[in-house]
């Protein structure tokens, strides 16, 4: 069954197509300041000690920040996408809106997943909660109900960590795209944060890393990788 939701996550939602640049120094940059910036925390949170909790908070917020990406992206994607055909020369704005349909197919699949998913779950409840006896209709819940909690729950999972990471297939649109996304989605995301946990206890260098450390670094990687597209392949949007 994992194999399976893996394997439809994989074609639904990380099929780039020719546009992604595959850039294995890139990859590897990305992979160390991830696990980096998760023992940078840890680190911090045990020297400082600055709340016992806050480490498995942490662990917790990275999770749900990965589950959350996607419904950010649905909200502050088509506005950077938006923004970047418009900064486009004219000449290549209409290629770049005729290579949409399949960033906008990936979102329709994730939009209806969600809504199936949800409805299931609660059309099921409710119809538990009346308990005006067993019909076939139940039944068919049930067994729905099932299927989405061994099968759904684990594709839905794997399709918000491949289109949070692809971008829902930006890259089909342009190469410079996913990396741009990725520096509007992690400053939202440390908005988000401090507006929702305010700064975290501990001396100023301890609040300055657990809220600036990582959007900057991200910021880091996403200006590097911007550039090596410019200058080792040649991506650019405007001459």
């Amino acid at each position: 069954m994992l194999r399976s939701a893996h394997r439809v996550a994989i074609r639904l939602f990380a099929q780039e197509g020719e546009g992604r640049i595959v850039d294995r120094a890139v990859d590897r940059v990305q992979l160390a300041r991830t696990v980096l910036g998760a023992v940078a925390t840890i680190a911090l949170i045990l020297a400082y000690n600055v709340d016992r909790n806050r480490l498995e908070d942490a662990a917790w917020s990275g999770v749900a920040n990965l589950i959350v990406a996607p419904l950010v992206l649905l909200i502050a994607g088509p506005l950077v996408i938006l923004g970047f055909i418009h900064y486009a020369p004219s000449s290549l704005r209409p290629h770049l809106r005729s290579r949409l349909r399949a960033p906008l197919k990936a979102v329709g699949w994730y939009v209806l997943t969600l809504v199936v998913i949800s409805g299931i779950l609660v059309l099921t409840a409710r119809t538990l909660d009346a308990n005006d006896g067993r019909s076939w209709w139940e039944y068919v819940l049930g067994v729905a109900a099932i299927i989405v909690i061994v099968w759904g729950f684990p594709f839905f999972f794997m399709a918000s960590l491949y289109s949070a990471r692809s971008a829902f297939n930006s890259a089909q649109i342009h190469p410079l795209l996913p990396p741009i996304l990725t520096l509007a989605l992690v400053w939202v995301f440390a908005v988000f944060n401090l507006l929702a946990d305010g700064m975290p206890g501990g001396p100023p260098v301890v609040q300055f890393c657990f809220m600036l450390g990582g959007p900057l670094s991200v910021t880091a990687v996403s200006l590097w990788e911007l550039r090596r597209m410019r200058t080792r392949f040649g991506v650019t949007l405007r001459a």
